[in-house]
C-alpha cells in the first residue's frame, strides 16, 4: 500500500467507538456525510459527487449513481489537512458499537459491505455498487439487493453494531440475519433466501429471510443488527 494511504489512527472508546485520524500536512480523507466528530483548526472539508479516484465523465455520474442505490449518498465528504503542520479529524457513526480497520490490499483489493456500515476511509478507495448475483432473492428478502463495493489499495474503516464478529470461510456456507454482515470477500457468493416452511415463518419467532454466504474468504459480522433495535423498540412503544 502506498504511503499516501496509510492513515495514522486510534480508535477510541470501547463499546460505543469512535476514531480519531492524524492527518499530515497534505493528507486527505473521505468519509461518509454527518460522521464529523471534531477536526482541529487547519483542516478543511467539503463535499463532493466524487470518490478522489480517476473516473471522469459519464463513468463518473453512472459511479455516483450506483454509489447513491448503494445506500452511501450521492456525496462524500473530503476532508484535506492544509496546514504545514499534523492535525487531527475525529468520526462517529450514528449507532453504538465498534470499528474495523480494512486494508484492501489485504483482501485482494476488493472488499463488499453492506449499506451503512461505511465510516471513512483513505485516498485511492473506489466507493461503488455491487447487485447480488441472485437478483429475485434481492428483491423478496426485502435488503441486500443493493451493496456497496470498495475497491483499491487503500485503507477502510467500517462499523459494527454491537460487537465484531470474524469468519474465515473455506469452501462453507453460513446462513444469517441478513442486517448481522457487514462485510465479505468478493469471491464469496451472497443471496438472500427464504427462511423454512411457512409455518415456521409465522410461528418460528425468526425473521422471514436469511442470508447465504457460500464460498471461500472472509466475512465479518455484527452483533446487534440495528434493524432489530429499531423493531424492538417500535414494537415495546406501540404495547404501551
Amino acid at each position: 500500500m502506498s504511503d499516501s494511504y496509510a492513515i495514522n489512527h486510534t480508535i477510541l472508546g470501547g463499546d460505543m467507538q469512535a476514531m480519531e485520524i492524524t492527518l499530515e500536512a497534505g493528507q486527505e480523507v473521505i468519509a461518509e456525510a454527518a460522521t464529523l466528530l471534531m477536526m482541529e483548526d487547519g483542516i478543511t472539508f467539503t463535499a463532493r459527487m466524487t470518490d478522489g479516484t480517476e473516473a471522469t465523465g459519464m463513468g463518473a455520474f453512472l459511479a455516483v449513481a450506483k454509489r447513491a442505490a448503494s445506500g452511501t449518498g450521492v456525496f462524500l465528504t473530503h476532508f484535506l489537512n492544509e496546514s504545514s503542520s499534523a492535525k487531527k479529524v475525529s468520526f462517529s457513526a450514528n449507532k453504538p458499537g465498534k470499528i474495523r480497520q480494512l486494508s484492501l490490499s489485504e483482501w485482494g483489493g476488493r472488499i463488499v459491505a453492506e449499506h451503512g456500515s461505511f465510516l471513512c476511509a483513505s485516498m485511492g478507495t473506489q466507493l461503488d455498487a455491487s447487485f447480488t448475483k441472485r437478483l429475485r432473492s434481492g428483491i423478496f428478502g426485502g435488503t441486500g439487493l443493493i451493496l456497496q463495493e470498495f475497491k483499491g489499495d487503500g485503507t477502510l474503516f467500517v462499523h459494527c453494531c454491537g460487537s465484531i464478529i470474524e469468519r474465515e470461510l473455506h469452501d462453507e456456507i453460513i446462513k444469517c440475519e441478513p442486517g448481522a454482515i457487514v462485510a465479505f470477500h468478493p469471491d464469496i457468493d451472497y443471496s438472500i433466501e427464504r427462511a423454512g416452511n411457512l409455518k415456521t415463518m409465522v410461528f418460528g419467532g425468526e425473521g422471514l429471510f436469511l442470508a447465504t454466504l457460500r464460498g471461500t474468504g472472509k466475512v465479518i459480522m455484527q452483533s446487534l443488527p440495528w434493524s432489530r433495535v429499531v423493531s424492538h423498540i417500535v414494537a415495546e412503544a406501540g404495547a404501551k
